[in-house]
């Protein structure tokens, strides 16, 4: 059930999107799984772009996830120092990295990531959907978690978790690998918090749209 009570055909009404945007890279600049897991623990309440712009560097001096087991926190500061919540970040990252060791390592599936410091559900989402294993759950980014009530897909919750779990409710499990980054660019380029609705590609479909601007 929906936001209106009703089952509707999310599948159909959000197609224009899934077909915009299947496939698309996530905007965090990786160049392999390791990275990516770095990544994407530092971007927490952080911008993609501020980690894009520490990463290079960061890759340099730690290339692999071996490398980073053999770091102390003194010295891997300094690379991540304009993170936001930097200590706490470092102190996950190398609990991981002793952990894991190896990059080959590295598990691709909820249970295992979620295990690890730093990774909730909506990064294992991430890592599951750019390394194009079986969906296990809906990314729900802040991008979602704002948009997705907006269409009217959802009820309104700003806690990840919830509209998570309300979307796996409601849209078909076929869809929920590129659904949730597929809501999240919508809400990056088109349904900002000013949404430019005469662009948007589900306007049709969308309650705002349909009871705030028509």
């Amino acid at each position: 059930m929906d936001l209106f009570g009703e089952t509707s055909n999310w599948e159909t009404k959000l197609a224009p999107i899934l077909e915009k945007y299947k496939g698309k890279r996530h905007p965090l600049e990786y160049q392999n799984i390791y990275q990516l897991l770095v990544m994407v623990v530092l971007s927490a309440q952080d911008s993609d772009a501020n980690i894009n712009k520490i990463a290079p560097v960061l890759f340099e001096k730690y290339p692999t996830l071996n490398r980073l087991s053999k770091a102390d926190s003194e010295t891997f500061i300094p690379y991540i120092s304009k993170v936001r919540n930097y200590p706490t970040k470092a102190q996950w990252l190398l609990e991981i990295a002793k952990t894991i060791q190896n990059d080959e390592d590295i598990p691709l599936n909820m249970k295992d990531l979620t295990a690890l410091k730093g990774i909730g559900r909506k990064s294992a989402n991430v890592i599951l959907r750019e390394t194009h294993k079986p969906a296990e759950g809906i990314i729900a980014d802040l991008h979602v978690i704002r948009v997705a009530p907006r269409i009217g897909i959802i009820k309104d919750s700003k806690d990840g978790i919830k509209a998570e779990k309300d979307l796996m409710q409601v849209l078909p499990k076929n869809i929920w690998s590129e659904i949730g980054m597929a809501i999240s660019f919508l809400g990056r380029e088109t349904c900002r918090p000013k949404p430019k609705c005469e662009e948007c590609l589900i306007a049709d479909s969308c309650h705002y749209y349909l009871t705030e601007v028509i």
